[in-house]
């Protein structure tokens, strides 16, 4: 008799909600596992409160820590982008079995390996004060670089369920150096587990250069993967499948 399997946590990205993971969701639940997919604050509101825009890192943890506590046992963690931050941040505060990072954003200390996200984090320096605001989608920007791979009749459809984000955990990821408070630095040598990197050669938002980097960082302990022709919503782009199932066969090669 093989060995229970145990939980995993899905964490998704800035602007989006638990709908974003729901065919990986499916995906590792018919390969047995428990999974758990919450919402991050404020991301469930039609119209979120004032106070989204002082949301930082460190409250997405806190609230993330409860949901592990919850779970009863050191789990998967799986995150997409700003939730693949998250994961390795909550890593490093609980015990985690392993660690699935898909196109995940960059810890403090990361450096940026493009021009591409050098320029969009300086463009947010032209609205003052925005760590501060609740930030509302952009649909140019979601369709140039977020979820341009999708086929052309999809994209206002998954666009239009896009939520607002918080400036402050923005702040706090694409402008890390100017972060007295380091809210988004990651102790990288208390991550024990193995982990995979998934990102797609097309993403511009968390390049293949970039996350290179960030898996360096965790030396053996890492597996890291480029797809060919996915980009940075290789969660739902064509081939997701694909995606999923090589993560649940590391999976079974790991546990």
């Amino acid at each position: 008799m093989s060995a229970p399997k145990p939980p995993v946590l899905m964490i998704h990205g800035a602007f989006c909600g638990p709908w974003s993971l729901e065919g990986l969701k499916v995906r590792f639940e018919a390969a047995g596992y428990g999974v758990a997919v919450p919402c991050l604050r404020f991301h469930d509101e039609a119209a979120p409160p004032a106070a989204l825009g002082t949301t930082g890192l460190a409250d997405y943890a806190a609230d993330l820590e409860e949901e592990i506590s919850a779970l009863g046992e050191p789990p998967v963690l799986v995150g997409h982008s700003m939730g693949g931050l998250l994961a390795q941040i909550l890593a490093v505060r609980r015990p985690a079995r392993a660690l699935i990072l898909l196109a995940p954003s960059a810890p403090w200390g990361v450096p940026p390996s493009t021009l591409f996200e050098i320029s969009a984090a300086q463009a947010l320096h032209l609205h003052p004060g925005y760590w501060n605001r609740v930030l509302e989608p952009n649909r140019d920007v979601a369709l140039a670089h977020s979820i341009d791979r999708l086929p052309r009749d999809m994209r206002d459809e998954v666009f239009s369920r896009f939520t607002c984000e918080s400036g402050r955990a923005t702040f706090e990821v694409m402008n890390w150096g100017l972060d007295m408070k380091r809210a988004s630095e990651v102790d990288h040598a208390r991550i024990g587990c193995p982990l995979l990197f998934l990102t797609g050669s097309e993403d511009r938002i968390n390049p293949p250069t970039t996350v290179m980097r960030i898996a360096a960082l965790y030396k053996e302990r890492a597996t890291n993967e480029v797809l060919p022709g996915m980009g940075h919503w290789l969660i739902g782009e064509p081939g997701w499948e694909a995606l999923a199932d090589r993560a649940l066969s590391w999976l079974d090669e790991k546990l």
